[in-house]
């Protein structure tokens, strides 16, 4: 067999199937609209708690991201990117926090299982558990 036509057949075999080491694990999500908007910074800015700065210079970021042109100085070729068409903020749904670890999604703790966490690490991952890292929380040394 000709070197590009097993080329052609590996690529194939291996872009038609799905990644036989990983997984994916669906959850709730949400998203902002489609589209690099003002308004799409604003509501990431406003859902992360940035302070005002920091917005002042996202936004001072946008309008000089759309004021410049596309590279085209590679010797490749593809499809324009529709920046318009891709979703710039996802985050996990906002659900209240479970109280155990039996009300917390099954999917989410076969993942967990999968990645080998430990079993604390699984409920403060969760929410069931105060994380050390959290506001307020105090370390202490005996």
């Amino acid at each position: 067999m000709p070197p590009a036509v097993e080329t052609l057949d590996t690529v194939q075999s291996v872009t038609q199937s799905g990644y036989k080491w990983g997984f994916e694990t669906e959850i709730e999500m949400e998203l902002a609209p489609k589209g690099l908007t003002e308004d799409t910074v604003r509501l990431i800015s406003a859902r992360k708690e940035e302070p005002a700065w920091l917005l002042a210079w996202r936004l001072k970021a946008l309008a000089a991201w759309r004021g410049m042109e596309e590279p085209h100085w590679a010797k490749v070729w593809h499809p324009p990117i529709d920046y318009q068409d891709i979703h710039y903020y996802a985050a996990p749904k906002r659900k209240t926090g479970p109280k155990s670890l039996d009300e917390v999604d099954p999917e989410l703790l076969a993942t967990y299982e999968k990645l080998g966490i430990p079993l604390k690490e699984r409920a403060i991952l969760a929410g069931v558990e105060p994380s050390a890292e959290q506001p307020g929380a105090v370390a202490v040394d005996a």
